[in-house]
């Protein structure tokens, strides 16, 4: 492993594009972080949730946004709206879509996220 490690989002090692989604993914040693850009109309439940299969959004997200507003809803804690410099983290079972007409812009540090989200589509 190295001490030091530094990949750039301009050249990641691997992009997924479904519907209004762009993830790009950067592998630093065992972890791995991923930029995600959702365009205006983007919703978990109509872009991702046929590729995922389940019901909800199953992974564990914790990262911070870039730009535009996501608005994320979990059964057990209501919803949530996160912008510019607001870090995150949302448990497994939510659903979320971005609000307005920006598109939002997080990383996601979280490296089973980065490594699964939206991993069939291509």
């Amino acid at each position: 492993m190295q001490a030091l490690a530094k990949k750039s989002f301009q050249e990641p090692d691997e992009v997924r594009t479904p519907p209004l989604t762009r993830v790009e993914v950067v592998a630093l040693g065992n972890a791995k972080a991923a930029r995600m850009t959702m365009q205006p109309g983007w919703h978990w439940s109509e872009h991702i949730k046929p590729v995922a299969g389940t019901p909800t959004c199953q992974l564990h997200h914790v990262g911070t946004v870039l730009s535009g507003r996501l608005r994320v809803s979990h059964p057990d804690t209501g919803e949530i709206e996160v912008g510019p410099g607001d870090a995150y983290e949302f448990q497994p079972g939510h659903d979320a879509w971005v609000v307005g007409d920006e598109p939002y812009v997080g990383l996601e540090f979280e490296s089973t996220a980065a490594e699964e989200y939206a991993k069939m589509a291509r």
